[in-house]
């Protein structure tokens, strides 16, 4: 497998390159935005990881970029960059993942590993579970064609459930992904904010598409 890395920091670009070198990728690095949309444009890539502060250009300019030159291969935004708009963003954009650092490179691989045995294509915009329909870019989500009520952040946790469909998705790392990486395994937030999305996605309806898979996580699949 080919990836390139995008990450202006040195020592974490070469820390990156040698850990994947070392799992049996072939790893390229950049280190300023203009340099690495240069490479992804030009170059078979199998994954890019990207980071977003880069000097000449921003990684959200990298990726809008490549998307717009029908550029499809994964991308995995590694960054320090922790807010839910942030990942928001990186997500409606056109990323496969979004890694908040400091990380745990066992973790970034098998993230990695996980993005690549989906297929080289990235999901559509408009993601389809049974009879929920959720338009990831006008954030919109409709069940039996009736427009569902969401807050930002209960659209969040139903796109990351979707884009994952059929997976188990564990409390940490929807927690990562929707909340704080410190999070509070002790605490019940990511339990209470998916009873409040089933009230909205699952309880109106005969048919229930959010499952719990006790003692890991959340679910979202047809049964």
């Amino acid at each position: 497998m080919h990836i390139l890395i995008v990450e202006d920091e040195i020592k974490t670009a070469e820390y990156l390159r040698k850990g994947f070198s070392e799992n049996g990728f072939v790893a390229d690095v950049a280190n300023k935005g203009e340099d690495g949309l240069h490479l992804a444009l030009t170059g078979d890539y199998d994954l890019i990881i990207l980071d977003v502060g880069l000097p000449e250009r921003t990684g959200w300019s990298v990726i809008s970029e490549l998307r717009r030159n029908g550029k499809e291969m994964p991308v995995l935004f590694l960054t320090a960059r922790d807010a839910v708009e942030d990942r928001i963003k990186g997500l409606e954009l056109g990323a496969d993942d979004y890694l908040i650092k400091p990380f745990v490179f066992s973790e970034l691989l098998a993230r990695v590993r996980t993005i690549l045995r989906r297929g080289p294509l990235r999901q559509p915009d408009i993601l389809t579970i049974d009879d929920l329909v959720l338009d990831l870019i006008r954030h919109k989500a409709t069940r039996a064609n009736k427009r569902l009520d969401l807050t930002p952040k209960e659209f969040a946790l139903l796109s990351l459930l979707a884009r994952r469909t059929g997976e188990v998705v564990s409390r940490t790392l929807i927690a990562e992904q929707i909340w704080d990486m410190n999070f509070d395994s002790d605490t019940n937030v990511v339990d209470v904010a998916v009873r409040r999305l089933r009230a909205k996605v699952d309880d109106p309806f005969e048919k229930k598409l959010i499952h719990t898979s006790r003692g890991v996580g959340y679910v979202l699949e047809e049964r």
